[in-house]
């Protein structure tokens, strides 16, 4: 496996070339690479791939990783039951 074919996004199957192909192309922060690849947005949310991430822009960007800004987490307005999400609707108490 070539150094390219490393995944970094385990959840989105993103490779570091895909990674490094958007930062060349201008996205060059977490939130734009999360919006446009959903990068982070598959069930571990960034828990695994995230600091790969900031990882390849600060190392195409030359900025210090220190400097990259997190994404922004966005959980749910209000909590649910998985019973609700099992029934595939709303369900009202």
């Amino acid at each position: 496996m070539e150094d390219r074919d490393t995944i970094i996004c385990r959840c989105e199957d993103l490779t570091r070339e895909d990674v490094r192909k958007l930062i060349e192309a201008g996205y060059t922060t977490v939130e734009e690479i999360k919006r446009i690849s959903r990068c982070g947005m598959g069930p571990c949310q960034g828990r695994t791939c995230h600091q790969l991430l900031v990882r390849e822009i600060a190392l195409l960007t030359g900025k210090d990783p220190a400097e990259i800004p997190p994404h922004k987490a966005r959980p749910p307005i209000k909590g649910i039951k998985l019973g609700t999400l099992l029934a595939g609707g709303e369900k009202h108490d």
